[in-house]
């Protein structure tokens, strides 16, 4: 049973929490940065809808608690929807900003001898079933953190870990494949999901552009590192696999479970950052025979064939 749920940057009482947010100070850059995910997500949910997505009947309601704004709203959801539509509909609500917003999720707290977890991005909302028995149903919004399965742990012991110094080291060891070491320093209580304040990698990003690195990217997942946790560039490590024409990182994150249709800060999926890269033909067959979604289209209204026409100037006379 998960017991601890780490709490989000923004939660000044939390030593742990403190730590992550002394090792990587927001800059000035980094808030502006903010505010365009922000206005990314605002125009992306004004988009018209269908109308079968406006049709009550195909509805529900759900209570959603922000802890971090001390804020508890009740929101009409689609079920057919992705939870990643799902979040962006939550964003458009707050009259507050959230620090490294995209790397906020939806808690499913434990219930019914059920772990609690946070809901995958590219999964649709109907495919967590909410438990009706207390009336509305409720979920979390949450900032991305390890879950700790174990039933007591030290979170002071905890916090002294993630120190500047043994976060570094961490992604040392990930630069060299060390499986050992990270695993030994995972399972010390190391939370992987944090950003180098050098490179914006997270653990995972880093590891997914590296040949080799299978064994690497399974620790960090064992280890609590989240597929959808984004790096500081708004990308997850599918994303970074696809630029990086890994392929056995792109294999090794889809069999552990990855969506080929996650989402950057800009709305984009690691099909379309394929194509943007002139990238290896082997992994558009790997994403596409995991069901990619084609036709992603980015500000400007191109989808992938836009990029790939643009980088065969031949084709295009």
């Amino acid at each position: 049973m998960t017991l601890n749920m780490p709490r989000s940057p923004t939660s000044s009482e939390d030593e742990m929490a403190q730590s992550f947010s002394d090792y990587s100070m927001e800059s000035e850059s980094d808030s502006s940065k903010e505010e365009t995910i922000y206005d990314t997500i605002r125009a992306t949910a004004e988009r018209p809808t269908s109308r079968l997505e406006d049709i009550q009947t195909n509805t529900m309601v759900i209570r959603i608690v922000i802890p971090d704004l001390q804020q508890t709203k009740c929101i009409r959801f689609n079920p057919d929807a992705t939870v990643w539509v799902a979040k962006q509909r939550i964003l458009c609500t707050l009259n507050q900003s959230l620090k490294d917003v995209l790397n906020y999720g939806l808690y499913q707290p434990f219930s019914n001898g059920r772990d609690g977890k946070f809901l995958d991005e590219e999964r649709l909302l109907r495919e967590y079933p909410q438990p009706m028995s207390r009336g509305v149903p409720s979920l979390e919004f949450r900032y991305k953190k390890r879950l700790y399965k174990q039933s007591s742990i030290d979170e002071k012991q905890i916090a002294k870990l993630h120190t500047k110094a043994n976060l570094r080291k961490c992604m040392d060891y990930i630069q060299h494949c060390s499986v050992e070491k990270v695993c030994k320093m995972l399972d010390r209580g190391l939370d992987p999901n944090y950003h180098d304040p050098e490179t914006g990698d997270t653990p995972l990003s880093l590891a997914a552009q590296l040949d080799n690195s299978a064994e690497v990217i399974k620790a960090l997942r064992n280890g609590g590192a989240h597929l959808d946790f984004r790096s500081k560039d708004g990308m997850t490590a599918l994303h970074k696999a696809a630029r990086a024409r890994t392929q056995t990182a792109l294999v090794t994150l889809l069999e552990l479970g990855a969506s080929p249709d996650y989402k950057d800060s800009r709305g984009l999926t690691p099909l379309y950052h394929t194509a943007m890269v002139g990238g290896d033909p082997y992994c558009c067959e790997l994403l596409l025979h995991e069901h990619a979604t084609v036709g992603c289209k980015d500000e400007n209204g191109w989808q992938e064939i836009h990029q790939v026409r643009s980088r065969l100037p031949h084709m295009a006379d």
